[in-house]
């Protein structure tokens, strides 16, 4: 059987982002999770929908969720993830793909399609932050924590405090770095300069969103 389950050398100091490749002659499409998310976790059952099985499927794991390394000498911003996956696009030699980003990995997705130009053929984003993180989110709330309490406490109690109710989330969240959630929640409650809306609004491409 085929291993679909690749991994890729983000940087000089071997690094490496996990990510599952899933085979199809029609355009590819790029599934870049959010928050709290991994795609090998919550991702493959979307790609498995008929309407998607044409379609070659790449699920990734960024930096610091799911089963990709999380250095800890890593920003985690939305501009490194975007930065990253940019040379990770051009190692499969894209040339047209679609790129599909829910909640914060929308604006990665927006960021990464401002990179990509004229290769992006379409842009979907599922409940994706335009704007900085609002008050009642989860992103503004483990950003709003120093990062050091975040790490050693905060973290372990969200997930403790939430697996009786949502063992699946917390599933997810708990292979994911602490330091990683807490520096892109700090990234996405500072918001993007210019915004990820402005830059949403300046792409050329197919756009899609899905509120929801």
């Amino acid at each position: 059987m085929e291993d679909f389950i690749r991994e890729y050398i983000v940087d000089n100091l071997k690094n490496k982002m996990r990510y599952h490749d899933l085979p199809g002659e029609d355009t590819p499409i790029l599934f870049i999770h959010g928050l709290e998310c991994a795609g090998s976790f919550d991702y493959p059952e979307v790609a498995a929908q008929v309407d998607l099985i044409n379609h070659r499927r790449i699920l990734v794991d960024p930096l610091g969720s799911g089963f990709s390394d999380k250095p800890d000498n890593y920003l985690y911003t939305v501009k490194e993830h975007a930065e990253y996956l940019y040379n990770f696009v051009k190692s499969l030699n894209l040339h047209k793909f679609i790129i599909f980003g829910h909640s914060l990995g929308g604006p990665i997705a927006i960021e990464l399609a401002d990179k990509c130009k004229d290769s992006v053929e379409t842009i979907i984003l599922s409940e994706a932050n335009l704007d900085k993180s609002s008050e009642d989110s989860s992103s503004y709330k483990f950003g709003s924590f120093r990062e050091d309490d975040f790490v050693n406490s905060i973290f372990d109690e969200v997930i403790n405090g939430n697996t009786i109710y949502n063992s699946m989330w917390t599933a997810a969240l708990s292979v994911c770095s602490s330091t990683a959630i807490s520096r892109i929640s700090k990234s996405a409650v500072e918001g993007g300069n210019p915004s990820w809306r402005e830059m949403l609004y300046s792409l050329k491409c197919k756009k899609t969103f899905i509120f929801g």
